[in-house]
């Protein structure tokens, strides 16, 4: 189970925070080659304005591609299997690793911005169909810890990527073609390693009505002797759904059945994306600076927040299947609240006293272990534990798209919000984390240790009313 978890993990979350993260190491040398390549195309330097528009469409269109691949990877998961549709993802990523390394030799930056989009498309795939994958292969005493491997990939990308990115790796001036198109490695290491471990078991009994090669899944994940317990929980689930074929997600909309899961996925999709994680990074360096430490410096200080993020993903795994997964969600939001309340006076107050600044890079790191506790390790396990099988591909479709618009949304609206509101822009972001905290603490009951059909009756009530 752990080795199954590693290999969909590598070519999976991993890619998407890797390639979020390595993108911000070569941004002066992208610049000069789009200047470059323009001269040489035009025989005239490039309008500034137009030059910024680049970067943007360059930076920014990885989060369009995420979300076509939000769009397509509940189908793909259908069609392909959980399994199948991962493999089948990584060709997408080695062609966007091809088109990205060959752009500065060949002058196109056409062919950054194309790659750009595929890796997108492979990242949003890979963050719908892997918490999919490990979800309905986890026995559930064990789901919450296995299902952390999606966040614990993901931040492990994102630290991976902050030390590739240095000018002594590949973040150097030669070596940034490199760099983008270093994402193949992980998707070789998936078709390495994936192949030897079998399809879930729920998805070839359920949606294929495979009985014996389930069986065959469940021996191999959970030993000849302790499978069938697991295998009489999936024909529970079976005999439940009566032959139901997997939902399209617009059929959600429709399901009183399901009503509140899905306002539930939607609002942890929004609630992480708007939680304020971004303006802390946008702070990162301006608060390191405050605090005293020298511009050569702060580079290798911001390791220190991958780190963080990884430290929270593996405490939030270990802690996750015993103290449940809607206190740590409740909790990681309300002490976000707690350092945006607390990073607002020292943001405001920075200049007053010298030990000010230290308050604000204590907070920074406090808020980043937070939110890796709360938000960001709960959110993609549980959306797993809310939904049964023939609803759950669609339910990932639509939480991976609306993050995905938040993502874009965010992005685009960010440097507005921090331009008007300076670090009051965190009061935004403390009222957005006290509303998503009350609303987890109203809605959704404790999913440890229960069954996808146990937690689908607890729903039953909020989706019926109380005399269902």
């Amino acid at each position: 189970l752990f080795l199954a978890v590693c290999a969909v993990g590598i070519g999976g979350t991993f890619q998407y925070g890797y390639n979020v993260s390595i993108i911000n190491a070569p941004t002066q040398h992208i610049h000069r080659f789009l200047n470059e390549t323009w001269t040489s195309r035009y025989h005239k330097e490039i309008d500034p304005d137009l030059l910024t528009f680049l970067w943007s469409v360059i930076a920014s269109i990885f989060s369009l591609g995420g979300l076509c691949g939000a769009l397509i990877g509940g189908s793909m998961a259908i069609q392909l299997g959980r399994k199948g549709a991962l493999l089948m993802n990584n060709i997408i990523a080695i062609l966007a690793s091809i088109l990205m390394g060959i752009s500065f030799p060949t002058g196109l930056f056409e062919l950054l911005i194309a790659g750009r989009f595929l890796i997108g498309i492979n990242s949003g795939i890979g963050i719908c169909v892997q918490p999919l994958y490990i979800g309905e292969v986890a026995p559930k005493h064990l789901r919450g810890g296995m299902a952390m491997g999606t966040s614990i990939f993901l931040t492990g990308g994102i630290l991976t990527g902050q030390i590739i990115g240095l000018r002594e790796l590949l973040g150097g001036e030669r070596y940034w073609p490199l760099l983008l198109s270093s994402s193949c490695f992980p998707a070789f290491a998936q078709l390495l390693f994936l192949p030897w471990f079998p399809e879930s078991p729920r998805y070839l009994l359920i949606d294929r009505g495979d009985e014996l090669s389930c069986a065959q899944a469940l021996k191999r994940f959970h030993g000849s002797s302790e499978y069938r317990r697991e295998m009489e929980d999936i024909q529970r689930e079976c005999f439940a759904l009566d032959g139901e074929k997997p939902k399209k997600p617009w059929q959600l909309f429709t399901d009183r059945g399901v009503r509140w899961q899905l306002i539930t996925v939607i609002v942890m999709a929004m609630g992480q994306q708007l939680s304020g994680i971004n303006a802390i990074y946008f702070y990162a360096t301006y608060i390191f600076e405050q605090a005293g430490i020298s511009a050569e410096k702060i580079l290798y200080v911001t390791l220190g927040t991958g780190v963080c993020e990884c430290l929270a993903a593996l405490t939030c795994g270990l802690l996750i299947d015993y103290v449940g997964r809607r206190s740590l969600i409740i909790g990681g939001y309300l002490l976000m609240t707690l350092w945006s309340t607390v990073l607002t006076f020292s943001l405001t107050y920075q200049e007053l006293y010298s030990w000010v600044p230290y308050v604000s890079v204590t907070s920074l790191f406090a808020f980043i272990l937070s939110f890796g506790l709360g938000p960001g390790g709960i959110t993609n396990p549980l959306t797993a534990e809310l939904f049964i099988q023939s609803s759950r591909p669609a339910a990932y479709m639509i939480g991976g798209t609306i993050s995905w618009i938040s993502f874009f949304t965010i992005g685009i609206l960010f440097p507005f919000i921090v331009n008007g509101l300076k670090q009051y822009c965190f009061l935004v972001f403390l009222l957005e984390c006290s509303l998503v905290a009350a609303f987890i603490f109203l809605v959704i009951p404790e999913t440890k240790n229960k069954s996808f059909l146990e937690i689908k009756k607890e729903f039953h009530k909020l989706n019926f009313g109380r005399n269902a």
